[in-house]
């Protein structure tokens, strides 16, 4: 499943790399913090092989970003943990497309702009002067 996401580079953790049977890899995680409704939320993303880490190097902390990545899942000792693999990244506001295809957005996007509070009409305070008299012709008991 590939999903994409625009947010703001929050922070970079530290790469790490090895050897395995398969040679040498490198992989990077960072958190992007991105809109949720009336909130923020973040999420940890993991840039997978060497050239991931250099495109995520071009970017520093506090840039807002496009990140395009898959959702996976896998197992381990009878827990499940989740993967946000990223498979490319650019600086928030452009379109990405697929390599093959041209570069246009999939969805219209409209401008998103800051939620506004609602505007509230103020009144005075009321007085004792605003209260109603006593009216005998009130037969309620409060």
């Amino acid at each position: 499943m590939a999903l994409e996401l625009e947010g703001t580079l929050r922070q970079k953790l530290g790469v790490q790399s090895g050897t395995s049977a398969r040679g040498q890899w490198a992989k990077q995680e960072f958190i992007l913090e991105f809109p949720d409704g009336n909130f923020t939320a973040q999420a940890c993303f993991t840039a997978w092989g060497q050239d991931k880490v250099a495109e995520l190097d071009k970017y520093q902390v506090g840039d807002r970003i496009k990140v395009s990545f898959h959702l996976k899942a896998r197992e381990y000792n009878g827990r499940w943990f989740n993967d946000l693999q990223i498979w490319r990244l650019a600086p928030a506001g452009q379109a990405t497309a697929a390599p093959s295809a041209p570069a246009q957005p999939a969805y219209p996007q409209a401008p998103v702009s800051a939620p506004q509070p609602p505007a509230f009409e103020t009144a005075p305070a009321p007085t004792l002067d605003d209260m109603p008299g006593e009216d005998s012709s009130d037969d309620l008991p409060f």
